[in-house]
């Protein structure tokens, strides 16, 4: 185990600087100068642009530029400062992973939720009136947009019905005294309810029809038809050798989709106003501030390692066949 761990780690700090040196490079191979964005963009002086490249070390080769910045990261703790605002890395990444961190893991729960629910009665039932239902919605989880679907929750659910918010975050701690802004557990919850519905269709859509493969390939098994001569019980069957080997397949698409969600996350942030990671990206890419886009690419890079990480130690509690060494 502890070698399984070690190996796995080393590869993941080698991996881990790949993605953040490619990053770099396709920053600098882009047309606009960080220097000039830190002058105020077009206006900006010439002197004023040599000075700020000069100060960010942007005059030096990209090799040198990136140990500086690995240094600082690895040393220092620190993502350096916003060149459009001047505040810290650090900072705005704290700020704005909560929001995302709710809005993926809690989109995350909801899509597993239906996923084995329907895929699971889908399987156990083929070609009924659930499972032709099932497929519908399968198809249309995988043809519609983000955008579209948020725009459609959000017009019945919070303009028209007036059921829910349809923009803006409640802190699940409370909001700060005197704000005047909602917060706590419940305000939280029922602000995020339309980006979790929006987040978790498209997912929900894939899992209904992996899980709906999975588990009826499973109950086709030997094993399966032995516990049944055996005398064990349905519910015995599908618990305790169905699912358990059915489900091995979803933990693995599960650790690599929550990472392709941290990414994808920017489409929904976007419709109901949401100051996660995805709109903090997006609005440093419009201001070509480049601290914030290679601080976020590090926060999602570690987040995506780790959750792969755990993935791959959960296989050896899942299947017992499966030895980490």
């Amino acid at each position: 185990m502890l070698r399984y761990l070690v190996r796995r780690i080393l590869w993941a700090i080698l991996v881990f600087m790949a993605i953040t040196f490619v990053t770099f490079v396709i920053f600098f191979m882009a047309p606009n100068d960080p220097a000039r964005t830190v002058c105020g963009g077009s206006q900006a002086s010439p002197l004023c642009i040599a000075q700020a490249r000069e100060r960010l070390a942007l005059d030096q080769p990209i090799p040198v530029q990136y140990y500086r910045f690995f240094r600082h990261i690895v040393v220092d703790r620190s993502l350096g400062s916003s060149m459009a605002q001047g505040n810290r890395v650090n900072d705005t990444i704290l700020q704005a992973a909560p929001v995302t961190g709710s809005l993926v893991f809690g989109g995350a729960v909801l899509w597993l939720l239906i996923g084995l629910t329907v895929g699971i009665y889908s399987a156990l039932k083929p070609r009924s009136l659930l499972d032709r239902g099932a497929m519908i919605f399968v198809l249309i989880g995988v043809s519609a947009h983000p955008i579209w679907i948020g725009l459609i929750l959000e017009y019945f659910f919070g303009v028209k019905w007036h059921i829910t918010p349809i923009a803006d975050y409640a802190n699940f701690w409370g909001a700060p005294k005197g704000s005047g802004q909602p917060g706590g557990p419940t305000q939280w919850a029922y602000h995020l309810i339309l980006p979790w519905c929006t987040f978790a269709l498209l997912f929900a859509a894939l899992y209904v029809r992996m899980i709906r493969a999975n588990v009826m390939e499973t109950l086709n098994e030997d094993y399966v038809r032995t516990a049944r001569a055996k005398g064990a019980s349905e519910r015995r069957v599908l618990f305790s050798h169905v699912l358990r080997n059915a489900l091995l397949p979803v933990v693995t698409m599960l650790g690599m989709d929550v990472g392709v969600a941290l990414g994808g996350a920017v489409f929904t942030e976007t419709v109901y106003q949401l100051h996660g990671l995805g709109w903090t990206l997006t609005n440093a890419v419009s201001l070509n501030d480049f601290s914030v886009v290679e601080g976020i690419v590090v926060f999602a890079t570690i987040a995506v390692l780790s959750l792969n990480l755990l993935v791959d130690i959960l296989y050896a509690f899942i299947d017992p066949r499966i030895r980490l060494a």
